[in-house]
């Protein structure tokens, strides 16, 4: 592992359904995760996700490409754009990119990420820092 490595690009697609399982398993039953008529009430385009669950679905890309996510030391991000999840069978369509970073003497590794939905970030300065 060495700075300026590449990880596999990933697509995952969040859908409605997705978003009703993850409410569950959350117990976040905010409406603006399920309800088109609430959301768009309180200004949004429509349903949206969850940031947390955008913010898994981005780590993925990490565990994923570590093949082992007892690796992941941490991972951190702020969320500054939602991502609408339209009442199709495709859903959204999210992109994820990382990059290594840095490789200290410790053996950590903080690897960058870009998080996109519709061509636009989603997620600010996300990264994880994992063990080598």
């Amino acid at each position: 592992m060495n700075a300026g490595d590449e990880l596999p690009a990933l697509e995952v697609r969040i859908t409605r359904e997705q978003l009703v399982r993850y409410a569950g398993a959350a117990l976040d039953f905010n409406p603006i995760h399920w309800n088109e008529a609430f959301a768009k009430e309180v200004g949004l385009p429509d349903v949206i996700a969850h940031g947390m669950l955008t913010m898994a679905v981005a780590g993925r890309v990490v565990t994923d490409w570590l093949g082992d996510p007892g690796r992941l030391v941490d991972f951190s991000a702020r969320f500054t754009r939602p991502v609408v999840v339209p009442n199709t069978a495709e859903g959204a369509l999210v992109e994820i990119t990382g990059k290594v970073a840095v490789v200290d003497d410790e053996g950590v590794a903080r690897i960058d990420l870009v998080v996109k939905y519709d061509g636009k970030t989603v997620l600010g300065k996300p990264q994880a820092l994992v063990r080598i």
